[in-house]
């Protein structure tokens, strides 16, 4: 359904054009949107166009054209006057809401195949038979950026970033729940992770302006075929997710820079709990002071150099050295030896996971 703005917006432009008056109404005779006054409305001759057989017709000094969608009768142009001139108005004005009907239509069934296409509810034959009626192209690149607004509703997100990428024809823009909005971007030629990462940096930037709400962007892996941008946006989601938890610094976050953290997001939490109770022996990460935490994250930082490690905490060797020892006694675990440091490390963020899916 076309929405009575563009209808107006429509008659007033053919008006300045052809310089005759002209008017939409419904199969029920309720004005949409005209260029002249009218009072009450068609009812009668709506009833009475209606249930005839012709496209055209003059009734009481107006010409009335019907507007079709598939064979269903879905509006009436109404141009007053008897003459040649009104005659080629209404033709002109009909065979211009019809075109406009057609190209919304298909506007909306191809929200509606990209909707689908992401939440993977469609058969593969589908998947190419509707793409073939859509005009979309099956072998292009594309790639699935995913932007979760915390405010989504208190401004139009989706309309704003329709703006944004209005100048790529390829691209596709929806919203697939009230939490965010979803870009399917096609990949050029030429292009690659870095131009995405660009993109989902301008979309950032854009509803950071805007919005004062947490904001997160993340985007999938390039995929070659359109039945397989349901992974890319899955991968997307997860990305989106696992930023939170161990990515929270960081405004753009990519699916390929997840690392081990996208191992322990799938993680049962019985598991993650009895490996906890394995590491530190009943205790948690939790119990460590904040000395101890800062020591412990700017070690890992340092790629476990401890002379470049006490030179950015400011303190002595010998006083890293002595926080080491004491962890050790704690944990039983050497986090200057290797082995011992990734199982430390890996128990850190298995314990950050468990501490975000308990709060949420």
């Amino acid at each position: 359904m076309i929405s009575n703005q563009i209808l107006q917006s429509t008659l007033d432009g053919l008006k300045e054009i052809i310089k005759v008056d002209m008017g939409v109404i419904d199969t029920d005779g309720r004005v949409l949107a005209a260029t002249f006054e009218s009072e009450g409305g068609f009812k009668e001759e709506a009833l009475h166009f209606s249930q005839s057989v012709a496209d055209s017709q003059e009734i009481q000094g107006y010409q009335f054209f019907k507007v079709y969608d598939e064979q269903q009768l879905e509006y009436m142009v109404v141009v007053p006057g008897k003459d040649e001139e009104s005659f080629t108005a209404g033709k002109v004005a009909s065979f211009q809401i019809q075109s406009l009907q057609v190209a919304y239509k298909e506007r909306f069934d191809r929200d509606n195949f990209i909707k689908n296409l992401l939440l993977d509810n469609l058969l593969l034959v589908d998947i190419y038979n509707r793409s073939q009626k859509l005009h979309i192209s099956t072998e292009t690149k594309r790639v699935v950026i995913v932007a979760e607004i915390d405010n989504y509703k208190e401004f139009n997100a989706l309309e704003s970033i329709k703006g944004l990428m209005a100048s790529r024809q390829g691209d596709f823009v929806t919203a697939v729940d009230e939490k965010g909005v979803v870009v399917v971007r096609e990949v050029g030629e030429n292009e690659g992770y870095e131009e995405i990462s660009a993109t989902a940096g301008q979309i950032y930037e854009l509803i950071s302006e805007k919005s004062t709400g947490e904001l997160h962007v993340s985007y999938g892996t390039i995929v070659k075929d359109i039945r397989e941008v349901s992974r890319s946006y899955k991968e997307a989601k997860m990305a989106l997710d696992v930023g939170k938890i161990f990515f929270d610094e960081t405004n753009v976050i990519a699916y390929s820079e997840l690392g081990i953290g996208r191992l322990i997001y799938q993680l049962p939490i019985p598991l993650c709990k009895m490996f906890i109770k394995e590491i530190f022996d009943g205790n948690s990460p939790d119990d460590f002071d904040e000395e101890m935490i800062t020591t412990i994250n700017k070690f890992f930082e340092n790629s476990l150099n401890v002379s470049e490690t006490s030179r950015q905490l400011f303190i002595h060797r010998n006083t890293l050295v002595y926080r080491l020892d004491k962890l050790e006694k704690i944990t039983g675990l050497d986090i200057r030896v290797f082995e011992d440091a990734i199982t430390f490390k890996i128990s850190l963020m298995v314990s950050k996971y468990m501490k975000y899916m308990e709060k949420n």
